[in-house]
């Protein structure tokens, strides 16, 4: 790697994702990716066996752990691969892989150290089969969460990311949810490490391969929303002061859960 060209590394957090995974690989624009990390959360189809087929770095949780501890493997191994950006791409071909070059260019101009790919910036994404109720959700907790945080983005909840090897560096992954709250739970340690957040706008794609959370999942992932942006406040206050907002800078070696939840199949 050159001392101009920043190591890319793509991570996949993949959850039956076999029908989909060649499709958005296939899309990837190879010259900006230096590395492909799958990491395989106990799925009962082929995706690892694609994985492999297709020559990614593939890693195989034992079970099903949950969306957040999925990407909390895909980052610790993306930094121990030496990543200095990394970019969260679903491997369910819902959002547009051929897009990454504008998601990591802020970063790369130093003009940002986390940058978010918005639905709601450009078309609209009801338009492109987005359902009204999550719709609506969003645009509500997203004035919330600007709200709290200060800020001005058209949306927070999105699942095509890139972030600077510094910023991943200081947030404490360990005292996220495993779950899909995890999402969130990232953006406000970031936002309290007063990280640069920017957007670029990327449409998306609604079909029935494509993973979507149901009208109850969403619901819990509202409701746990709310609870995040309440302990946020308070931390901010200095009412009760939350650990996990707080910096962290550490080595990427061997981490004792990661293996854990590691299956003999890793490659």
């Amino acid at each position: 790697m050159s001392l101009n060209k920043p190591k890319v590394v793509v991570v996949m957090p993949a959850y039956n994702a076999a029908q989909t995974l060649r499709m958005t690989y296939a899309e990837l624009p190879q010259d900006s990716v230096d590395l492909v990390i799958v990491v395989d959360d106990g799925s009962s189809d082929q995706t690892a066996a694609i994985a492999r087929e297709l020559g990614l770095e593939l890693f195989v949780h034992n079970r099903n752990y949950g969306y957040g501890a999925n990407q909390k493997t895909c980052y610790r191994e993306a930094m121990r691969a030496g990543a200095d950006i990394v970019v969260m791409v679903h491997p369910d071909y819902q959002y547009d892989p051929t897009l990454l070059p504008d998601i990591i260019r802020p970063i790369q101009e130093g003009k940002a150290d986390v940058v978010l790919g918005s639905r709601l910036l450009g078309g609209h994404p009801m338009a492109q089969g987005m359902p009204w109720w999550k719709y609506a959700a969003n645009r509500f907790l997203t004035q919330l969460e600007n709200a709290i945080f200060g800020l001005r983005l058209a949306e927070y909840h999105t699942g095509y990311r890139a972030f600077g090897r510094a910023a991943l560096d200081q947030v404490n992954l360990d005292m996220n949810s495993d779950n899909f709250i995890f999402d969130q739970e990232i953006i406000a340690q970031l936002v309290n490490l007063n990280m640069r957040i920017a957007e670029v706008p990327v449409p998306t794609r609604y079909f029935p391969e494509a993973s979507s959370a149901s009208f109850v999942q969403s619901s819990v992932y509202g409701l746990s929303i709310l609870w995040l942006l309440l302990k946020y406040e308070m931390h901010r206050l200095g009412l009760v002061r939350q650990r996990s907002f707080e910096s962290l800078s550490r080595r990427y070696t061997a981490h004792p859960r990661t293996e854990d939840l590691l299956a003999e199949g890793k490659k």
